[in-house]
């Protein structure tokens, strides 16, 4: 098992510290994340600018949360599922979304399956779509831009969930009653 450091403000790297206040402003608490990711103050950087970019997008709460736990789900991200399970319920997101999504399971509304779709699509194809696949998309109400949103949300899950593979990252205490395993199909 690898781990990295989780820093604090402390003993964090200069340039890094004033990111990491920020993160305590924001969330009450320095995310494991944001700790492990201080050690390099331009990963920390990107990582929230990502972030806050992505919530810019055209995609409501429940979009957002579509694009961000597929991707981790995909990814089997063992602290990014808990702790997007834990945002979408503050921003209010219907909890049967977050349980299909965390069980790889078909969403009811059609133009947010629609969405998971393309996401999964874009990730394990590593974007390489067919016009089918985006034809596909656009009938369901999307268009070019949300290609690129998705796109722009998964630089940010990558990063997220690339860093917690490697760091090992515990989840942080207010999202460990969400923690998840990814189900393996017996074959």
């Amino acid at each position: 098992m690898t781990t990295l450091k989780i820093h604090n403000i402390e003993t964090a790297p200069e340039a890094s510290k004033a990111l990491l206040e920020n993160s305590q402003k924001a969330y009450g608490m320095i995310p494991g994340l944001h700790g492990v990711l201080a050690a390099a103050p331009q990963a920390l950087e990107a990582y929230q600018k990502i972030h806050e970019l992505f919530t810019q997008t055209s995609f409501n709460e429940e979009e957002l949360t579509v694009v961000w736990q597929t991707i981790n789900v995909e990814h089997e991200c063992h602290y990014c599922v808990p702790a997007h399970t834990g945002i979408a319920k503050m921003m209010k997101v219907d909890d049967a979304i977050t349980e299909a999504l965390r069980n790889e399971t078909p969403l009811a509304d059609s133009k947010l399956e629609a969405l998971r779709t393309m996401t999964l699509t874009i990730v394990r194809n590593r974007g390489n779509v067919t016009q089918a696949d985006l034809d596909a998309f656009y009938a369901a109400g999307y268009g070019e831009t949300q290609v690129l949103e998705i796109i722009l949300g998964l630089s940010q899950k990558t990063i997220s969930n690339y860093v917690n593979h490697i760091a090992n990252t515990p989840v942080d205490a207010g999202f460990k009653k969400y923690e998840w395993t990814k189900e393996t199909v017996n074959s």
